[in-house]
Protein backbone atom coordinates (compact mmCIF):
# COMPACT_ATOMS: atom_id res chain seq x y z
CA UNK A 1 0.00 0.00 0.00
CA UNK A 2 2.84 2.90 1.29
CA UNK A 3 4.29 1.90 -2.86
CA UNK A 4 0.57 2.34 -3.89
CA UNK A 5 0.68 5.71 -2.41
CA UNK A 6 4.23 6.81 -3.16
CA UNK A 7 3.65 5.94 -7.26
CA UNK A 8 0.57 8.48 -7.17
CA UNK A 9 1.87 11.10 -5.09
CA UNK A 10 4.92 11.39 -7.59
CA UNK A 11 1.77 11.75 -10.31
CA UNK A 12 0.77 14.53 -8.13
CA UNK A 13 4.08 16.23 -7.70
CA UNK A 14 4.37 16.13 -11.52
CA UNK A 15 0.87 17.34 -11.42
CA UNK A 16 1.50 20.46 -9.40
CA UNK A 17 4.33 21.22 -11.33
CA UNK A 18 2.50 21.31 -14.97
CA UNK A 19 -0.24 23.93 -13.48
CA UNK A 20 2.49 25.95 -11.86
CA UNK A 21 5.37 25.93 -14.28
CA UNK A 22 3.97 28.91 -16.42
CA UNK A 23 4.40 31.78 -14.30
CA UNK A 24 8.50 31.02 -14.75
CA UNK A 25 7.90 29.68 -18.23
CA UNK A 26 6.18 33.38 -19.24
CA UNK A 27 9.10 35.74 -20.02
CA UNK A 28 10.77 32.79 -22.24
CA UNK A 29 7.67 31.93 -23.82
CA UNK A 30 6.61 35.33 -24.98
CA UNK A 31 9.81 36.11 -26.53
CA UNK A 32 10.25 32.83 -28.43
CA UNK A 33 7.09 31.55 -29.73
CA UNK A 34 4.46 34.66 -29.25
CA UNK A 35 2.64 33.58 -25.60
CA UNK A 36 1.73 36.48 -23.50
CA UNK A 37 0.99 36.15 -20.07
CA UNK A 38 -3.07 36.45 -21.24
CA UNK A 39 -2.67 33.93 -23.67
CA UNK A 40 -0.50 31.46 -20.66
CA UNK A 41 -3.74 32.29 -18.47
CA UNK A 42 -6.32 31.01 -21.35
CA UNK A 43 -3.50 27.66 -21.39
CA UNK A 44 -3.76 27.28 -17.73
CA UNK A 45 -7.64 27.66 -17.75
CA UNK A 46 -7.98 24.65 -20.08
CA UNK A 47 -5.56 23.00 -18.29
CA UNK A 48 -7.89 23.69 -15.59
CA UNK A 49 -11.69 22.68 -17.66
CA UNK A 50 -10.14 19.85 -19.25
CA UNK A 51 -9.40 18.58 -15.56
CA UNK A 52 -12.72 19.62 -14.47
CA UNK A 53 -14.69 17.40 -17.13
CA UNK A 54 -12.87 14.73 -16.42
CA UNK A 55 -13.68 14.29 -12.81
CA UNK A 56 -16.99 12.75 -13.66
CA UNK A 57 -15.76 9.83 -15.74
CA UNK A 58 -12.90 9.72 -13.81
CA UNK A 59 -15.27 8.99 -10.60
CA UNK A 60 -16.97 5.92 -12.50
CA UNK A 61 -13.92 4.85 -13.48
CA UNK A 62 -12.20 4.50 -9.56
CA UNK A 63 -15.46 3.12 -8.23
CA UNK A 64 -15.73 0.40 -11.41
CA UNK A 65 -12.04 -0.63 -12.41
CA UNK A 66 -9.98 0.87 -10.18
CA UNK A 67 -7.23 3.43 -9.29
CA UNK A 68 -4.82 1.20 -11.42
CA UNK A 69 -5.48 1.31 -14.53
CA UNK A 70 -7.39 4.54 -14.46
CA UNK A 71 -4.71 6.81 -13.15
CA UNK A 72 -1.53 4.96 -15.11
CA UNK A 73 -3.32 5.20 -18.59
CA UNK A 74 -4.39 8.77 -18.64
CA UNK A 75 -1.14 9.75 -17.24
CA UNK A 76 1.10 8.42 -19.36
CA UNK A 77 -1.28 9.10 -22.62
CA UNK A 78 -2.57 12.76 -21.28
CA UNK A 79 0.49 13.61 -19.45
CA UNK A 80 3.35 12.26 -21.07
CA UNK A 81 2.26 12.92 -24.72
CA UNK A 82 1.10 16.44 -23.46
CA UNK A 83 4.75 17.68 -22.16
CA UNK A 84 6.11 16.27 -25.68
CA UNK A 85 3.32 18.62 -27.65
CA UNK A 86 4.57 21.15 -25.35
CA UNK A 87 8.09 20.67 -26.36
CA UNK A 88 7.17 20.97 -29.49
CA UNK A 89 5.15 24.23 -29.42
CA UNK A 90 5.85 27.16 -32.01
CA UNK A 91 2.84 29.63 -30.95
CA UNK A 92 -0.12 29.90 -28.21
CA UNK A 93 -2.42 27.35 -29.88
CA UNK A 94 0.32 24.35 -29.23
CA UNK A 95 0.82 25.28 -26.04
CA UNK A 96 -3.14 25.52 -25.60
CA UNK A 97 -3.39 21.98 -26.70
CA UNK A 98 -0.38 20.86 -24.86
CA UNK A 99 -2.06 21.88 -21.28
CA UNK A 100 -5.56 20.21 -22.53
CA UNK A 101 -3.69 16.99 -23.35
CA UNK A 102 -1.70 17.30 -19.65
CA UNK A 103 -5.08 18.09 -17.49
CA UNK A 104 -6.71 15.10 -18.73
CA UNK A 105 -3.19 12.79 -18.09
CA UNK A 106 -3.29 14.24 -14.42
CA UNK A 107 -7.16 14.54 -13.87
CA UNK A 108 -7.04 10.74 -11.90
CA UNK A 109 -3.73 11.34 -9.86
CA UNK A 110 -4.40 13.32 -6.75
CA UNK A 111 -8.59 11.55 -6.54
CA UNK A 112 -6.56 7.92 -7.13
CA UNK A 113 -5.25 8.51 -4.11
CA UNK A 114 -7.66 9.86 -2.16
CA UNK A 115 -10.19 7.03 -3.40
CA UNK A 116 -7.71 4.61 -1.57
CA UNK A 117 -7.64 6.54 1.88
CA UNK A 118 -11.43 6.49 1.48
CA UNK A 119 -11.44 3.08 1.38
CA UNK A 120 -8.91 1.80 3.03
CA UNK A 121 -8.13 4.01 5.96
CA UNK A 122 -10.10 5.09 8.88
CA UNK A 123 -12.38 8.20 8.19
CA UNK A 124 -10.63 9.95 11.21
CA UNK A 125 -7.14 10.37 9.32
CA UNK A 126 -8.49 11.37 6.05
CA UNK A 127 -8.00 15.01 6.37
CA UNK A 128 -4.42 14.30 7.71
CA UNK A 129 -3.82 12.40 4.45
CA UNK A 130 -5.60 14.10 1.94
CA UNK A 131 -3.67 17.31 3.66
CA UNK A 132 -0.35 15.41 3.48
CA UNK A 133 -0.55 14.34 0.18
CA UNK A 134 -1.19 18.09 -1.17
CA UNK A 135 1.36 18.91 0.87
CA UNK A 136 3.83 16.44 -0.35
CA UNK A 137 2.82 16.67 -4.14
CA UNK A 138 2.95 20.74 -3.51
CA UNK A 139 7.39 19.72 -4.19
CA UNK A 140 5.92 19.93 -7.86
CA UNK A 141 5.23 23.86 -7.06
CA UNK A 142 8.85 24.33 -5.97
CA UNK A 143 10.07 22.88 -8.77
CA UNK A 144 8.01 25.11 -10.98
CA UNK A 145 9.69 28.12 -9.19
CA UNK A 146 13.43 28.55 -8.62
CA UNK A 147 14.95 25.34 -9.92
CA UNK A 148 12.49 25.34 -13.00
CA UNK A 149 14.27 28.91 -13.63
CA UNK A 150 17.75 27.53 -13.41
CA UNK A 151 16.66 24.81 -16.01
CA UNK A 152 15.65 26.99 -18.47
CA UNK A 153 18.37 29.05 -18.52
CA UNK A 154 20.88 26.45 -18.12
CA UNK A 155 18.86 23.78 -20.65
CA UNK A 156 16.72 25.84 -22.26
CA UNK A 157 13.27 24.97 -22.01
CA UNK A 158 12.16 22.72 -24.58
CA UNK A 159 15.23 20.51 -23.76
CA UNK A 160 13.25 21.01 -19.60
CA UNK A 161 9.68 19.74 -21.30
CA UNK A 162 11.26 16.74 -23.27
CA UNK A 163 12.70 15.37 -20.00
CA UNK A 164 9.50 15.78 -18.13
CA UNK A 165 7.76 13.51 -20.91
CA UNK A 166 9.97 11.04 -20.23
CA UNK A 167 9.34 11.35 -16.17
CA UNK A 168 6.24 11.29 -16.68
CA UNK A 169 5.60 8.23 -18.28
CA UNK A 170 7.90 6.90 -16.12
CA UNK A 171 5.90 7.57 -13.74
CA UNK A 172 2.85 6.22 -15.04
CA UNK A 173 4.19 2.55 -15.90
CA UNK A 174 5.61 2.65 -11.86
CA UNK A 175 1.65 3.52 -11.02
CA UNK A 176 0.84 0.53 -13.30
CA UNK A 177 2.90 -2.29 -12.09
CA UNK A 178 2.67 -0.97 -8.02
CA UNK A 179 -0.43 -0.02 -7.46
CA UNK A 180 -3.14 -2.06 -5.63
CA UNK A 181 -6.73 -1.38 -6.13
CA UNK A 182 -9.01 -1.83 -3.00
CA UNK A 183 -11.46 -4.05 -3.23
CA UNK A 184 -14.24 -4.01 -5.07
CA UNK A 185 -17.81 -3.21 -3.53
CA UNK A 186 -21.25 -3.95 -4.75
CA UNK A 187 -23.68 -1.88 -5.95
CA UNK A 188 -26.68 -1.61 -3.42
CA UNK A 189 -29.69 -3.66 -4.61
CA UNK A 190 -31.72 -0.97 -3.60
CA UNK A 191 -30.37 1.00 -6.60
CA UNK A 192 -28.35 3.97 -6.78
CA UNK A 193 -24.83 4.42 -8.72
CA UNK A 194 -24.73 8.10 -10.20
CA UNK A 195 -23.32 11.22 -9.70
CA UNK A 196 -26.65 12.49 -9.65
CA UNK A 197 -27.44 10.33 -6.35
CA UNK A 198 -24.22 12.77 -4.54
CA UNK A 199 -26.11 15.56 -6.10
CA UNK A 200 -29.71 14.44 -4.03
CA UNK A 201 -27.31 15.10 -0.68
CA UNK A 202 -28.61 18.61 0.37
CA UNK A 203 -25.88 18.67 2.54
CA UNK A 204 -23.03 19.39 0.00
CA UNK A 205 -24.74 22.49 -1.80
CA UNK A 206 -23.52 24.64 0.84
CA UNK A 207 -20.10 23.25 0.20
CA UNK A 208 -19.80 23.44 -3.16
CA UNK A 209 -19.78 27.27 -3.58
CA UNK A 210 -16.75 27.42 -1.50
CA UNK A 211 -15.14 24.75 -2.73
CA UNK A 212 -15.42 26.13 -6.63
CA UNK A 213 -13.67 29.36 -5.15
CA UNK A 214 -11.21 28.89 -2.45
CA UNK A 215 -8.40 27.88 -4.74
CA UNK A 216 -9.09 30.41 -7.15
CA UNK A 217 -6.56 33.23 -5.87
CA UNK A 218 -3.89 31.14 -5.26
CA UNK A 219 -3.91 28.63 -8.40
CA UNK A 220 -4.53 31.65 -10.55
CA UNK A 221 -1.46 33.82 -9.11
CA UNK A 222 0.47 31.20 -8.43
CA UNK A 223 -0.13 29.55 -11.97
CA UNK A 224 0.08 32.97 -14.30
CA UNK A 225 -0.38 35.96 -12.75
CA UNK A 226 2.25 36.48 -10.45
CA UNK A 227 4.70 36.65 -13.37
CA UNK A 228 3.09 39.51 -15.11
CA UNK A 229 2.37 40.89 -11.83
CA UNK A 230 6.23 41.01 -10.31
CA UNK A 231 7.76 41.81 -13.78
CA UNK A 232 5.22 45.01 -14.84
CA UNK A 233 4.95 46.62 -11.23
CA UNK A 234 8.83 45.69 -10.25
CA UNK A 235 10.31 44.87 -13.16
CA UNK A 236 11.39 41.45 -12.27
CA UNK A 237 13.50 39.13 -14.25
CA UNK A 238 12.95 35.48 -14.80
CA UNK A 239 15.15 34.39 -11.04
CA UNK A 240 13.34 37.04 -9.11
CA UNK A 241 10.43 35.71 -10.11
CA UNK A 242 10.88 32.10 -9.60
CA UNK A 243 12.24 33.32 -6.02
CA UNK A 244 9.20 34.87 -5.43
CA UNK A 245 7.39 31.73 -6.35
CA UNK A 246 9.32 29.42 -4.51
CA UNK A 247 8.54 31.35 -1.02
CA UNK A 248 4.76 31.13 -2.73
CA UNK A 249 4.98 27.56 -3.20
CA UNK A 250 6.61 26.79 0.27
CA UNK A 251 3.80 28.44 1.87
CA UNK A 252 1.23 26.56 -0.07
CA UNK A 253 2.96 23.08 1.26
CA UNK A 254 2.86 24.68 4.92
CA UNK A 255 -0.56 25.53 4.48
CA UNK A 256 -1.68 21.86 3.29
CA UNK A 257 0.15 20.35 6.83
CA UNK A 258 -1.18 23.17 8.74
CA UNK A 259 -5.04 22.47 7.60
CA UNK A 260 -4.49 18.88 8.53
CA UNK A 261 -2.95 19.49 11.60
CA UNK A 262 -5.67 22.15 12.94
CA UNK A 263 -8.34 19.84 12.60
CA UNK A 264 -7.36 17.91 15.35
CA UNK A 265 -6.43 20.57 17.53
CA UNK A 266 -9.74 22.44 16.63
CA UNK A 267 -11.80 19.14 16.32
CA UNK A 268 -13.51 20.57 13.17
CA UNK A 269 -12.72 20.53 9.53
CA UNK A 270 -15.59 23.39 9.28
CA UNK A 271 -14.16 25.65 11.72
CA UNK A 272 -10.40 24.93 10.34
CA UNK A 273 -12.31 26.04 6.67
CA UNK A 274 -13.97 29.20 8.14
CA UNK A 275 -10.99 30.49 9.73
CA UNK A 276 -8.33 29.98 7.01
CA UNK A 277 -10.59 31.44 4.02
CA UNK A 278 -11.71 34.57 6.39
CA UNK A 279 -7.65 35.39 6.60
CA UNK A 280 -7.51 35.00 3.04
CA UNK A 281 -9.94 37.58 2.20
CA UNK A 282 -8.19 39.93 4.81
CA UNK A 283 -5.50 39.56 2.38
CA UNK A 284 -6.77 39.61 -0.99
CA UNK A 285 -8.53 43.19 0.49
CA UNK A 286 -5.39 44.28 1.28
CA UNK A 287 -3.89 43.76 -1.93
CA UNK A 288 -6.74 45.42 -3.67
CA UNK A 289 -6.43 48.51 -1.69
CA UNK A 290 -2.19 48.33 -1.47
CA UNK A 291 -1.82 46.33 -5.27
CA UNK A 292 1.62 47.41 -4.92
CA UNK A 293 3.46 47.65 -1.43
CA UNK A 294 7.01 46.56 -2.53
CA UNK A 295 8.49 43.80 -4.28
CA UNK A 296 9.01 41.47 -0.62
CA UNK A 297 5.20 42.86 0.77
CA UNK A 298 3.56 41.63 -2.09
CA UNK A 299 5.42 38.67 -2.22
CA UNK A 300 4.71 37.71 1.61
CA UNK A 301 1.38 38.67 0.96
CA UNK A 302 0.82 36.32 -2.22
CA UNK A 303 2.39 33.49 -0.29
CA UNK A 304 -0.09 33.99 2.16
CA UNK A 305 -2.72 33.73 0.20
CA UNK A 306 -0.88 30.33 -0.68
CA UNK A 307 -1.20 29.39 2.43
CA UNK A 308 -4.47 30.31 3.51
CA UNK A 309 -5.28 28.76 0.09
CA UNK A 310 -4.85 25.46 1.19
CA UNK A 311 -8.32 24.43 2.28
CA UNK A 312 -8.86 21.78 -0.01
CA UNK A 313 -7.89 18.67 1.40
CA UNK A 314 -10.23 19.89 5.06
CA UNK A 315 -13.00 20.78 2.43
CA UNK A 316 -12.65 17.15 1.28
CA UNK A 317 -12.65 15.77 4.51
CA UNK A 318 -15.71 17.23 5.44
CA UNK A 319 -17.57 16.28 2.44
CA UNK A 320 -16.13 12.76 1.62
CA UNK A 321 -18.36 11.49 5.08
CA UNK A 322 -21.66 12.38 3.22
CA UNK A 323 -20.58 10.07 0.50
CA UNK A 324 -21.95 6.16 0.80
CA UNK A 325 -18.52 3.56 0.33
CA UNK A 326 -20.28 2.41 -3.33
CA UNK A 327 -19.70 6.49 -4.71
CA UNK A 328 -17.13 7.38 -2.95
CA UNK A 329 -15.20 7.51 -6.45
CA UNK A 330 -17.99 9.68 -7.82
CA UNK A 331 -18.35 11.58 -4.75
CA UNK A 332 -14.64 12.79 -4.70
CA UNK A 333 -14.64 13.72 -7.73
CA UNK A 334 -17.90 15.83 -8.01
CA UNK A 335 -15.94 17.87 -5.15
CA UNK A 336 -12.67 17.94 -7.15
CA UNK A 337 -14.37 18.89 -10.46
CA UNK A 338 -16.31 21.88 -8.88
CA UNK A 339 -12.54 23.11 -7.25
CA UNK A 340 -10.31 22.68 -10.79
CA UNK A 341 -14.11 23.52 -12.63
CA UNK A 342 -13.51 26.68 -10.88
CA UNK A 343 -10.63 27.62 -11.03
CA UNK A 344 -10.53 27.33 -14.53
CA UNK A 345 -13.20 29.74 -15.09
CA UNK A 346 -11.72 31.90 -13.20
CA UNK A 347 -8.36 31.71 -15.39
CA UNK A 348 -10.60 32.34 -17.98
CA UNK A 349 -12.73 35.14 -16.84
CA UNK A 350 -9.61 36.64 -15.61
CA UNK A 351 -8.52 37.84 -18.24
CA UNK A 352 -11.04 40.29 -19.78
CA UNK A 353 -10.87 41.95 -15.85
CA UNK A 354 -7.39 42.58 -16.50
CA UNK A 355 -7.40 43.93 -20.25
CA UNK A 356 -10.76 45.85 -19.42
CA UNK A 357 -9.29 47.61 -15.99
CA UNK A 358 -5.69 47.97 -17.39
CA UNK A 359 -6.86 49.80 -20.80
CA UNK A 360 -8.72 52.13 -18.07
CA UNK A 361 -6.06 52.42 -15.89
CA UNK A 362 -2.37 52.13 -14.50
CA UNK A 363 -0.89 48.73 -13.78
CA UNK A 364 -1.40 48.91 -10.32
CA UNK A 365 -4.81 49.45 -11.31
CA UNK A 366 -5.53 46.88 -13.34
CA UNK A 367 -4.18 44.26 -10.85
CA UNK A 368 -5.87 45.91 -8.06
CA UNK A 369 -9.32 44.81 -10.11
CA UNK A 370 -7.64 41.84 -10.55
CA UNK A 371 -7.43 41.18 -6.99
CA UNK A 372 -11.01 41.92 -6.23
CA UNK A 373 -11.75 39.52 -9.31
CA UNK A 374 -10.93 37.31 -6.61
CA UNK A 375 -11.97 38.46 -3.39
CA UNK A 376 -15.97 39.00 -4.13
CA UNK A 377 -16.54 35.32 -5.07
CA UNK A 378 -14.53 34.39 -2.39
CA UNK A 379 -16.95 36.20 0.27
CA UNK A 380 -19.72 34.58 -1.24
CA UNK A 381 -18.81 31.33 -0.78
CA UNK A 382 -17.44 31.52 2.49
CA UNK A 383 -21.17 33.15 3.67
CA UNK A 384 -22.81 30.05 2.06
CA UNK A 385 -20.35 27.49 3.68
CA UNK A 386 -21.33 28.86 7.02
CA UNK A 387 -24.54 27.33 6.63
CA UNK A 388 -23.13 24.12 6.40
CA UNK A 389 -24.09 20.85 8.34
CA UNK A 390 -21.26 19.64 10.51
CA UNK A 391 -21.71 15.98 10.39
CA UNK A 392 -18.03 14.59 9.36
CA UNK A 393 -16.60 17.34 11.55
CA UNK A 394 -15.21 15.16 14.18
CA UNK A 395 -12.08 13.83 13.48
Amino acid sequence: MRVSIAFLVAGYVLSQFYRACLAVLTPVLGSEIGASGTDLAVSLGLWYIAFALMQIPVGEALDRIGPRLTVSVLLGLGGGGGAAVFALAQGPMAVHLAMVLIGIGCAPVLMGAYYIFARSFPPAIFGTLAGATIGVGSLGNLAGAAPLAWLIETAGWRQALWGLAVITLVVALAIARFTRDPERITRPATGGGSVLDILRLPAIWFLLPLIGVNYAAAAGLRGVWAGPYFSTLYGADTAAIGLAMLVMGLAMVAGNFAYGAADRVLGSHKRVVLLGNALQVVILCLLWLMPGPGFWASTAMIAAIGLFGASFPAMMAHGRSFFPPHLMGRGVTLLNMFSIGGVGLFQFASRPVFESAQARGTPAEAFAALFLFFLLPLIAGLALYAFSRTRGDEV
